[in-house]
């Protein structure tokens, strides 16, 4: 395959990705009743949340040591959660819905501002993590590395406001 085709799959598979939580959040309708184990599903993503934030700065620190196959591990780990996170929040999010969120005051502008940015940088980063891997995964680790200087601090970010999105609303204000 060559590079461009590759980049063209990455943006088409980034897009479908984008749109399918898109539609989950903004448009679908689960219905009633989800079923029993589906409220598990936010605590198991936020623990994905917290193991690819781990596993993303054990990574760089890593890389920053030489330590390159010790690196491509946490890597290569960090794209398998945050992939079981995804599915898991899709089927969450099929299931069960959105859930508002009910804290008042200060920190609700607060919230809205880390889950608005939350929500904006994950889509952003799809195409970004897919082509970093990519050309990881191809040898090209000069552009790999010119790109992974974006993407990790910016992926570490979502997976690091994605458990505090859980523990604010699941945690500091649930719903009765």
């Amino acid at each position: 395959m060559t590079d461009r085709l590759v980049l063209a799959v990455i943006g088409v598979v980034s897009g479908v990705i984008v749109a399918a939580v898109g539609y989950l959040l903004l448009g679908h309708d689960p219905g009633p009743g989800a079923p029993a184990g589906v409220a598990a599903l936010p605590a198991l993503n936020a623990t994905l949340n917290a193991a690819g934030a781990v596993l993303l700065a054990a990574g760089w620190l890593l890389i920053r040591r030489g330590r390159v196959a010790a690196h491509r591990a946490c890597m290569l780990g960090a794209v398998v959660v945050s992939t079981a996170f995804l599915v898991s929040y899709v089927v969450y999010h099929s299931m069960a819905g959105s859930r508002p969120f009910t804290g008042q005051g200060w920190v609700r502008p607060v919230y809205f501002a880390i889950l608005v940015s939350h929500i904006g940088l994950a889509a952003a980063m799809v195409p970004f993590v897919l082509t970093t891997l990519y050309r990881a995964l191809a040898g090209d680790f000069a552009r790999h590395a010119r790109l992974a200087r974006w993407t990790l601090p910016v992926w570490l970010y979502v997976s690091v406001t994605g458990v505090v999105v859980y523990w604010l609303l699941y945690r500091v204000f649930p719903t009765s």
